[in-house]
């Protein structure tokens, strides 16, 4: 059986009377949309409620899915310990979805639960819901650092479990939308906030899922948006389908955006397959950069490919002497090679002074480094290779500064040193707009302090796409 229905639901503590004391009746709108959402479900009578929450446990690289026969939660730390839920999680969907992800290699199930009570992202849908309708089991599925592809893939494959199991099952994709929407808010205004809001809606509300996967990780920092990927998910559970989708309300009276949408699935649609046509258009993007590419970053391409395929080292006289310019062959310089997929930082390994006998060495070397040992992540696999992006900066010799006046994110990257530890941010990143960012960065990749004083050291790269 197809999963029911949808709801995209925000989860304000305020919203229950008992935490609120008063102050929920600044969203009465949303208090009435979420009533309606909760007598929706009940009309359907689901025998499993599936609630996806970014305030369950959250890993960069897994999708945790809440393990055992159930779970207990209160909003004690929201001054309620009354208002508490003890909820029965539906095992067997929890082993046909774990099955699932395990037979497809995908980074999800029940291992790593470091905190079994329930969050505020799931009580909050539960605390309506549970006024209209009680008859149903739950499952409860933390969000990642993962790129929005795989939380879409992750929605796919929730919905082949709940076929395969039969069961009749309701999603709530629990989120708040921009926490940046009111100078007067808990974390202070951004334009991206308004933006955000504005895009979301608008997208959920004509449930255009595809546009879900526009929305660049920046804009979204920027934002302070909470629930994007857990809407992804669900739009992925309802790939496929035509979907009659409702906007019910959105307020941003306290500086964060709660916004309300239903979605009900009806018939087969071939042209919202949106997970393959994002594909699709990011295949054609990457041949096209590819075939664009330079012959430093053909060289880092040549190089990562030939480790991850074949554990093998690349040799300079492998490569073809078109492809090896006197710049790479006769030069020596630090360099530093980057590797992004779907947008997301995938791998980056450099060195800052030159250590091998040429630049061309130096990047075949940085680039095995950067695909297999870079701490952050997993080596990357043979799968991965059509759908990676690589950069090489060549850097320019450090100089030292006096003062962060001296430096400029855009132009110059930051060396910072306390002792033996040291850390290097690179110029002009996605994200990084201040300097003051740049050089808080660079401390904690060295592990220093925030409070602590530093030298100071800036260069120029050469970037290669």
């Amino acid at each position: 059986m197809p999963i029911l229905a949808a709801f995209m639901v925000p989860h304000p503590p305020m919203i229950v009377p008992q935490v609120g004391r008063g102050s929920e009746k600044q969203i009465e709108s949303t208090t009435k949309a979420y009533q309606q959402v909760a007598a929706e479900i009940a009309a359907l009578k689901p025998e499993t409620i599936v609630i996806t929450s970014p305030h369950s446990i959250l890993y960069s690289d897994w999708f945790h899915i809440s393990p055992g026969s159930g779970a207990s939660g209160s909003f004690r730390n929201f001054m309620a310990p009354q208002v508490r839920f003890t909820e029965k999680y539906d095992t067997e969907l929890v082993k046909e979805l774990c099955r699932i992800t395990k037979d497809a290699g995908f980074p999800a199930g029940t291992q790593g639960e470091r905190e079994k009570e329930l969050d505020h992202g799931t009580m909050v849908p539960l605390w309506f819901i549970r006024q209209k309708y009680t008859e149903f089991q739950l499952v409860r599925i933390g969000l990642s650092g993962l790129p929005l592809a795989d939380h879409y893939r992750l929605g796919m494959m929730l919905r082949e479990a709940v076929e395969r199991t039969g069961r009749r099952v309701v999603l709530v994709a629990s989120g708040d939308l921009s926490h940046k929407l009111q100078e007067y808010g808990p974390y202070g205004f951004a334009p991206e906030g308004p933006q955000y809001d504005a895009r979301i809606m608008d997208v959920c509300s004509r449930a255009a899922f595809g546009e879900l996967f526009d929305f660049e990780e920046t804009f979204c920092d920027k934002a302070a948006e909470c629930g994007h990927r857990s809407f992804v998910i669900m739009a992925g559970a309802l790939d496929g389908k035509s979907v009659k989708a409702e906007q019910l309300s959105h307020e941003d009276v306290t500086g964060v955006g709660y916004g309300i949408c239903t979605f009900y699935p009806g018939k087969e649609d071939g042209t919202r397959h949106f997970l393959d046509q994002y594909l699709g258009k990011q295949e054609a993007a990457l041949k096209a950069q590819r075939d664009g590419e330079d012959a430093f970053v053909r060289l880092a391409r040549a190089s990562a490919e030939s480790y991850v395929l074949h554990r093998k080292v690349l040799k300079l006289k492998e490569v073809k002497p078109e492809d090896l310019p006197g710049e790479l062959t006769e030069n020596r310089a630090g360099a530093f090679v980057s590797i992004h997929k779907h947008g997301k930082l995938r791998g980056c390994i450099g060195t800052i002074l030159p250590t091998r006998d040429s630049l061309a060495e130096e990047i075949i070397f940085n680039a095995v480094s950067a695909s297999t040992q870079d701490p952050r992540f997993d080596p990357i696999t043979p799968e991965e290779l059509p759908w990676l992006e690589i950069n090489v900066d060549v850097l320019g010799d450090p100089e030292p500064i006096d003062s962060p006046a001296q430096l400029d994110v855009k132009r110059y990257g930051v060396i910072v040193s306390k002792g033996g530890r040291r850390g290097l941010l690179l110029p002009d990143l996605e994200g990084v707009d201040t300097v003051e960012q740049q050089i808080s960065i660079a401390k904690q990749k060295a592990g220093i302090r925030p409070g602590e004083q530093v030298s100071l050291q800036r260069f120029e790269v050469i970037r290669h796409r």
